[in-house]
């Protein structure tokens, strides 16, 4: 049954990137904050529902976990991700549909 909006009734659609959660652990003494920031900014004007946090990593930390699943991790890949490349993995998250 529909409320005349075309979505079912009693049901809205889901905003772009929200129920997204991400951490993102960093290693501050390595002086990567700025790095987590410049994401973090780019990730909240793509997607302004997605929930961002940050911890103190380790040596050398950079990991990305999207929805408790790591996604990226400096350690095992030696780099940062590309930017376009995190948009595209929470887009995938946020389409995710949880029964």
């Amino acid at each position: 049954m529909s409320d005349g909006s075309g979505e079912p009734a009693g049901e809205t659609p889901p905003e772009a990137g929200g129920g997204v959660r991400i951490v993102v652990e960093y290693c501050k003494p390595c002086g990567f904050e700025s790095a987590y920031l410049e994401l973090a900014s780019a990730v909240k004007e793509e997607y302004p529902d997605v929930e961002i946090e940050s911890r103190l990593g380790g040596t050398g930390a950079f990991e990305i976990e999207i929805n408790g699943q790591l996604v990226f991790s400096k350690l095992e890949n030696g780099g940062f991700p590309y930017e376009k490349d995190l948009i595209e993995a929470i887009r995938r998250a946020s389409n995710v549909i949880v029964m």
